[in-house]
């Protein structure tokens, strides 16, 4: 009923505009020397301009759209009703034998123009005015004065305005300082940051610097944990798929803003020069490393994706999620088993892929140490038979996604893995094909991660149960990851194993502090932090290369190449006959020691005990490390030499 009243007032105003506007035209035609004939000649065509102007104005909307937000569309939709309504008014006149002059038509034209566009300003304006002194209206600071800044700062101006108001910006570009950016100062530099939200009673606090360093964002996502505001930010550039910058893309500030990471840089034409145009399969599709490599590799315009995995509700997942995002690429979701040798061949054989990403694999350290059989299975014979298809079908590219527990192995899960490496470089030798493996650590988000865990644990009230308080881990975002794997696959010549930058550790129990602060809570207050010991297979601190391996670098910043000690055939060959023989766990362990010593090794500095509440301190260690179980877990504890 309101938007029925206000366009019949705009309506009325419109009637009222278009009578007057010609009698203004032609008074100023004939410099105020008024001429009855001509206003009488008006007054006759007068009810038929009024008809032609309000139905040609209803033909371009002007009567259905929401002025408060008017825009430079709107503006366009005036300039063209008025233009097309002007052009009918003057050719019934013409035919009709008025004897008007043409420049009252020109006139005519201009001044409607200004005066129904002053029309729609001042309702644009009241709104503004109103919404600016509305207490509903949460107050916001933008930290960034840049084009992201400014894209947000526009659309909380025109879409946002009854419920966000801007305040101002933080920039530390001297030159923006006290600048105005649509209609706000640049307040100050992020030492001001504390100041101006207690001075201005900030509500709100957007980061829109998506390409800034990861080191400069912690400073400042700290800095406005300070303040208790609102905090929101826009994801990395990495994680923006088109660019474009929009407060629907803004989101608060998670843990992985803190790890410190700067943004990637790839070479976008390096990667779409071996996957445009390529029939593209990638295994453990629904995975999260899968998924997100499916997600980067649509964008590279391949000839065809095929979307590999065991599980049916993750493949239909992400093909259903980029169909919906890219409708010409062609995609094809296969549900298979990568164990499946007959299956696998008979894939291969009928798509013929051309590049091929292998990220199918059993992740979960201790799931892992308590069914090795299994692991073996899927880790390294999945793995094997993958390769040895592509092999067989001369693939251009295959690349297995690797770990850091490959390293020194002290988890079923590392050494399968590590296996899987050498089961790839021995191929590489005698193949066509380009066989490479891309090493790195945990992934932030992933499924079974410490974060959704630790989440849900707060979302409980806690506690955070951790497993010992040194623990530390390698961290990247699954984007991060991803796009290094792809990266990694055009720099690939065959045989290499490559190792993904890191960046540095970081402390398992600094992050459940972060990830409790971001959530408006006090570590060990309102959430409290367990150690519930070091489980079977883990290790307090993760490696990417051991100090006889050491690393080449590359042509990019973040991979480097492992130098890793060539396995002999035979040796392989034997070890893997006995893992395929294996039948319980004792054989499967006994094989990955026999196939990789530095597995034995590593895992006779574990001692596995089943007691209470256990702590060692080695004071010849370089580490001092404890651990502590419940009542009837095993603990491991790390014993240095």
């Amino acid at each position: 009923m309101r938007r029925k009243i206000i366009s019949f007032m705009l309506m009325i105003i419109d009637m009222t505009i278009v009578f007057i506007i010609p009698m203004i035209a032609l008074f100023i035609r004939f410099e105020g020397n008024l001429d009855s004939r001509y206003y009488n000649i008006l007054l006759t065509y007068m009810p038929m301009i009024i008809v032609i102007r309000l139905g040609t104005f209803y033909m371009f909307g002007l009567y259905n759209r929401l002025w408060r937000y008017a825009s430079i569309n709107e503006l366009l939709a005036i300039c063209g009703a008025v233009t097309v309504s002007s052009l009918i008014i003057f050719i019934y006149m013409f035919l009709t034998g008025s004897t008007l002059p043409r420049s009252v038509h020109v006139l005519s034209w201009f001044l409607n123009i200004g005066f129904i566009g002053a029309s729609r300003l001042v309702l644009r304006i009241m709104h503004y005015l109103r919404q600016k002194h509305s207490e509903q209206c949460a107050k916001v600071l933008i930290i960034g004065a840049g084009d992201a800044g400014a894209m947000i700062a526009r659309e909380i101006n025109h879409r946002y305005c009854t419920t966000k108001r801007l305040v101002g910006f933080i920039d530390d570009d001297q030159y923006k300082n006290k600048q105005r950016l649509f209609g706000v100062k640049v307040l100050g530099n992020r030492k001001d940051i504390r100041r101006i939200v207690s001075e201005h009673r900030i509500d709100e606090i957007i980061i829109a610097m998506p390409s800034a360093g990861g080191s400069t964002i912690r400073e400042i996502i700290y800095e406005c944990k300070k303040t208790k505001c609102a905090l929101k930010t826009l994801p990395g550039i990495y994680e923006l798929i088109d660019g474009d910058v929009t407060v629907q893309q803004l989101r608060n500030v998670e843990v992985e803003d803190l790890l410190g990471r700067d943004p990637v840089k790839l070479d976008v034409g390096k990667i779409a020069g071996y996957l445009k145009g390529k029939r593209v399969l990638v295994t453990g599709a629904g995975g999260s490393i899968g998924s997100e490599l499916c997600r980067q590799i649509a964008k590279m315009s391949p000839k065809s994706l095929i979307l590999l995995g065991k599980g049916e509700n993750s493949i239909y997942e992400i093909n259903s999620e980029l169909k919906g995002k890219y409708k010409h690429l062609n995609l094809e979701p296969i549900i298979a088993d990568v164990r499946d040798k007959e299956r696998i061949h008979t894939i291969f054989a009928e798509i013929k892929p051309e590049v091929v990403f292998h990220a199918a694999a059993h992740k979960h350290v201790p799931l892992m140490e308590s069914q090795p059989v299994e692991a073996v299975r899927n880790n390294i014979f999945g793995t094997k038979t993958v390769a040895e298809a592509a092999d067989e079908f001369r693939v251009d590219a295959f690349v297995m996604i690797s770990t850091d527990k490959a390293v020194n192995p002290t988890s079923v899960m590392g050494a399968t893995k590590r296996v899987a490496e050498l089961i790839i470089q021995n191929l590489s030798k005698k193949s066509n094909t380009k066989f490479v493996a891309v090493r790195f650590g945990n992934v932030l988000g992933s499924r079974g991660s410490v974060i959704p865990l630790f989440k849900k644990q707060i979302a409980k009230g806690g506690p955070i149960t951790i497993t010992h308080p040194d623990m530390q881990r390698y961290f990247m975002t699954i984007p991060e990851a991803s796009q290094l794997v792809l990266q990694a696959g055009a720099m690939a010549n065959g045989g290499e194993v490559f190792v993904l930058d890191m960046g540095k550790p970081v402390k398992i129990v600094d992050m459940a502090n972060d990830l409790i602060e971001l959530s408006g809570l006090v570590p060990n207050k309102d959430i409290k932090l367990e150690f519930s010991g070091l489980r079977p297979g883990e290790k307090l601190f993760e490696e990417l290369l051991t100090a006889e391996e050491g690393t080449a670098s590359t042509k990019h910043q973040k991979i480097f190449m492992a130098n890793l000690k060539v396995v002999d055939e035979e040796v392989l060959r034997q070890g893997l006959v006995a893992l395929q023989a294996s039948k319980h766990s004792d054989e499967a362990i006994q094989a990955l020691d026999v196939l990789l010593p530095a597995y034995q090794k590593s895992r006779e500095k574990y001692c596995y005990i089943d007691s209470a509440k256990i702590s060692v301190k080695n004071d010849s260690a370089d580490r001092i490390v404890m651990s502590k179980s419940t009542k009837e877990s095993t603990v491991a504890i790390v014993m240095q030499e």
